[in-house]
């Protein structure tokens, strides 16, 4: 269960002279210390110098930082998709989250949920030229970050207007025992308690997040591999079954493979494209 993350070792990609990124800190009071982040830039940013972007907070995985896209071959991705025009341009934020799950810990000494809505959101836009409103700002993820995305759209859906995630950390109910495995029990210990608190995971849970949420003018998509090797399928059908019966729009596709990079960076232009029609995003001689 220690993998419930796909982890880094990939070399760094130069960027192409079409974007860049930067990779710099946040500071924060409420964490105590400064947060690393990495934002990528559209081709148009530096020469457009009046034209303001939507923005979409891309959150990483377990085990992962802030650089997973540019670490990952995900940053050329990206390129690519801005080359063949088959991607608006937007920026793309990368904050540094730890083993987080982008919440605030059960014991209130990790208070990383409020960071990112009280500190880091109005940080980023505000040093960065971001198009205000709901409807420019989207949130991703994948699988520890695809958690976080679901469970900040579904508790704060009036801040954004669309979420994606891959092979998102979803278990619609901890095991009993979550906290005898030394996988499992470690990996939740930080935010949800030692023994991890089911009561309190069922409160943070999208799952459960979406069975009461308005959700109306939410844009909705996320996609789990059949053969997650954590199983987390069960729980992205889960969220998938909820969101039918409620018959709140979305899309949700189970593919072949399972939880490892190869399958996210064979569906991470899908989600993107998601993103982009989403947030409304313009090529680069749009407006």
């Amino acid at each position: 269960m220690a993998a419930i993350a796909f982890l880094c070792c990939w070399a760094v990609v130069p960027a192409r002279a079409t974007g860049r990124a930067e990779c710099l800190a946040a500071p924060s009071k409420i964490l105590g210390h400064a947060v690393p982040y990495c934002a990528i830039l559209p081709p148009s940013y530096d020469a457009q110098t009046a034209r303001r972007y939507p923005v979409l907070y891309f959150l990483h995985g377990l085990g992962e930082n802030e650089q997973i896209l540019i670490a990952s071959g995900g940053f050329s991705v990206i390129e690519d998709l801005w080359d063949s025009k088959n991607l608006g341009e937007f920026i793309i934020v990368t904050p540094a989250a730890g083993s987080s799950f982008y919440i605030n810990s059960r014991d209130g000494r990790t208070r990383y949920e409020d960071f990112l809505l009280q500190e880091f959101l109005p940080f980023i836009e505000k040093h960065y030229r971001v198009r205000p409103g709901r409807a420019s700002r989207g949130v991703e993820g994948v699988s520890m970050g695809g958690y976080g995305a679901l469970h900040l759209a579904f508790r704060h859906p009036e801040l954004f207007g669309s979420v994606a995630s891959h092979s998102a950390a979803l278990i619609e109910k901890l095991p009993a025992n979550a906290g005898d495995d030394p996988g499992i029990g470690r990996l939740l210990e930080r935010p949800f308690g030692s023994p991890p608190d089911a009561a309190f995971w069922d409160r943070e849970s999208p799952i459960a997040m979406a069975r009461t949420a308005n959700l109306a003018g939410l844009r909705i998509y996320f996609d789990c591999g059949a053969q997650d090797d954590l199983g987390l399928d069960a729980g992205n059908r889960a969220l998938d079954r909820v969101l039918t019966a409620r018959r709140i729009a979305h899309e949700f596709h189970l593919y072949p493979g399972g939880h490892n990079w190869d399958y996210f960076a064979a569906h991470l232009p899908a989600s993107l494209e998601f993103e982009s029609r989403a947030l409304g995003a313009a090529s680069a001689g749009g407006p």
